[in-house]
């Protein structure tokens, strides 16, 4: 059988699944993404890297700032879509705009549903200290990732995992579980939907960089899993021996102190006092400068006295 199907999706998350879209032997006929935003120190205007992808394969781009009107609806109308795929696109699409593929709207969301329904599944998870997570190929609703799953993909967070390393992860899994729907509906058969469960539901809400500071006061091993989920972004930051410093890399080790107080310093690391136990920094970057190890740190600071 044939397949339109119109993309909407916008970060760099997104553009497996594109890839998927177009390598299943479906026609994607148009991809939507968020309008070009300033980036960078020139706050240059810039596409998303899902227009990127887009452009550089081809593909007709639509950028709407909503989905709400009725032209936005009839320019995607127009586009006669069997199915519509929403990768992390970053607008609610609403009812009526749901309804306009034969075949719905599919969505690839990065966790183990229900749990972390909302924008930062990836990080949420690490922050909890979660050893699962994964990613679900959903058929959507009109509730905020409340749709019935059609495939699912498994993975282990390990205690090494960033949220940049995870998210890498999830986008390849994301696009895996796509390829394998796409590759089944294509060949003639109908996924069989399972209702989400109504217990275990949890919101990953969206990410604040005032969450990115640490507070000693709390548990070491907590802290660890926040400097993992916050790299690459917002990164995590401390004030150390009353110098503010982004925190890139630390474990939790044992240890007793005054919560914040330094314990050691030493080309291993920062060893600071926590709530519980101690937090030892091993990668860093002071205010204006790049990201160092412990030991460049320890050497500049023995050095240069500062």
């Amino acid at each position: 059988m044939k397949l339109r199907v119109v993309f909407a999706g916008t970060p760099e998350f997104s553009v497996p699944c594109l890839e998927a879209c177009r390598a299943s032997g479906a026609e994607v006929v148009a991809v939507y993404t968020q309008p070009d935003r300033p980036a960078g120190r020139g706050r240059k205007l810039t596409p998303s890297p899902v227009k990127q992808a887009a452009l550089a394969a081809g593909i007709a781009v639509e950028q709407p700032e909503s989905l709400k009107s009725e032209e936005a609806r009839a320019t995607l109308a127009a586009y006669a879509p069997d199915l519509m795929v929403v990768v992390a696109y970053g607008l609610i699409l609403p009812r009526k705009v749901l309804a306009i593929p034969r075949l719905g709207c599919w969505n690839v969301h990065a966790s183990l549903l229900p749990r972390w329904r909302g924008a930062a599944p990836i990080q949420r998870a690490i922050l909890a200290g979660d050893d699962e997570s994964g990613v679900d190929l959903m058929q959507m609703e009109a509730g905020l990732d409340t749709g019935p799953v059609l495939l699912e993909r498994r993975t282990p967070i390990s205690g090494e995992d960033t949220g940049g390393s995870l998210h890498d992860r999830l986008s390849a899994l994301g696009a895996d579980a796509l390829a394998e729907g796409l590759s089944r509906v294509l060949s003639g058969e109908t996924l069989l939907p399972r209702a989400q469960p109504e217990d275990g539901v949890i919101y990953a809400h969206k990410l604040d960089k005032a969450e990115a500071r640490l507070d000693f006061r709390r548990p070491a091993i907590e802290l660890e899993r926040q400097v993992r989920a916050f790299d690459p972004w917002p990164v995590a930051e401390g004030d150390v021996a009353g110098e503010m410093l982004r925190i890139w890399a630390a474990r939790a080790i044992e240890g007793n102190g005054a919560p914040g107080s330094v314990l050691g310093m030493s080309r291993e690391g920062i060893d600071i006092a926590c709530g519980e136990g101690a937090l030892r920094v091993t990668a860093l970057q002071r205010s204006g400068g790049k990201r160092i190890t412990a030991a460049d740190y320890f050497n500049a600071i023995k050095t240069r006295g500062a």
